[in-house]
């Protein structure tokens, strides 16, 4: 049961040591807790925790430009941001979380400021039918977090210059672009401020969840804890990956997501294995590969490496089925 409510801000712009700090947060909270943080990045592209890097991203023009491109714990897709966006999180172990609750809060803060805010699908708030902030979650062992953007004036200009959106992914959507997709809330309020929806959002933490709401600062922090952090999520093999070609790729685009499975074999086994997706089932995506390699290539023996993983979920482990066994 809640019985504290923290909210911190983060005084950096730096996405490594937001990200870091995100994670510190998540390691430290305790039962009985929520911690809403709020952060904002200058120039970043964040992509999921299992998307390839140069797929999603245009990362000559983005460091170009002295942009970062950065990888998040999370699944889902990729991200541009910028000081016109402000990024939250709901942190709380896995008894206090209630992603009903923190999307009402985002909701209720919004529609406070005279916004028609409303939830679209599994992960997106809408206003007017454009999206202006896109969710995703994670959790690591009993602690979860519920993170999201907020586009309060973000210039979209870049989001085609820095971003390469799948043709499946825009097809499953049913649009021509990503831009053509998102709205900035400065659309529906031209004076809206980034200091007036901050404290939108605090008043609608304390009121959705009946508590009062105690400040957090990141000088109450460890601070070498919190370097080691920012020093992991800027090591290069975090962002990029394994991205080595495999003999066979396959993409597809599924309800849940888009999927490309590569996989190279032997003998009727494969001997390796990689998997891209902006699923928003990051840590059971994040563990197929390694299931996949040293399995025999047939539909019995790869279900049930798949379906025996923490997360899995039969519809997925079918849609990864029919990639691998596609003829």
């Amino acid at each position: 049961m809640l019985k504290s409510l923290y909210v911190i801000d983060s005084h950096s712009v730096d996405p490594r040591h937001n990200i870091a700090l995100e994670e510190y947060l998540l390691r430290h909270v305790k039962p009985g807790e929520c911690i809403f943080y709020l952060w904002q990045n200058q120039r970043t592209v964040v992509i999921g925790r299992n998307q390839h890097a140069s797929n999603e991203c245009r990362i000559q023009a983005l460091e170009a430009d002295g942009g970062h491109l950065v990888r998040r714990l999370s699944g889902g897709g990729a991200v541009y941001h910028d000081l016109g966006n402000l990024n939250f999180t709901f942190l709380t172990v896995r008894d206090d979380y209630d992603v009903e609750k923190q999307t009402d809060t985002i909701l209720q803060a919004v529609r406070s400021l005279g916004i028609p805010a409303e939830k679209t699908g599994r992960n997106d708030l809408t206003a007017d039918g454009g999206k202006f902030s896109g969710h995703a979650y994670y959790r690591a062992g009993e602690q979860c977090y519920h993170h999201g953007t907020l586009m309060v004036s973000v210039d979209l200009a870049p989001l085609e210059k820095y971003l390469n959106v799948s043709p499946l992914k825009l097809q499953a959507k049913g649009v021509k672009s990503v831009r053509s997709r998102v709205v900035n809330l400065r659309d529906f309020r031209p004076d809206l401020t980034l200091e007036e929806l901050r404290a939108a959002l605090v008043k609608a933490f304390g009121e959705v969840y009946g508590l009062p709401v105690q400040t957090l600062t990141e000088e109450e922090l460890d601070a070498d804890e919190l370097a080691a952090g920012q020093a992991r999520f800027s090591d290069p093999a975090w962002i990029y990956g394994d991205s080595q070609p495999l003999e066979v790729s396959r993409e597809a685009a599924f309800p849940w997501g888009i999927l490309r499975v590569d996989h190279s074999q032997a003998d009727g086994v494969i001997t390796q294995a990689a998997l891209w997706s902006d699923g928003l089932e990051g840590d059971f995506l994040s563990l197929v590969p390694e299931a996949l390699a040293g399995c025999p290539k047939n539909a019995e023996d790869i279900r049930t490496r798949l379906l025996a993983l923490p997360g899995s979920q039969a519809e997925m482990v079918e849609d990864i089925l029919s990639l691998l066994i596609k003829e």
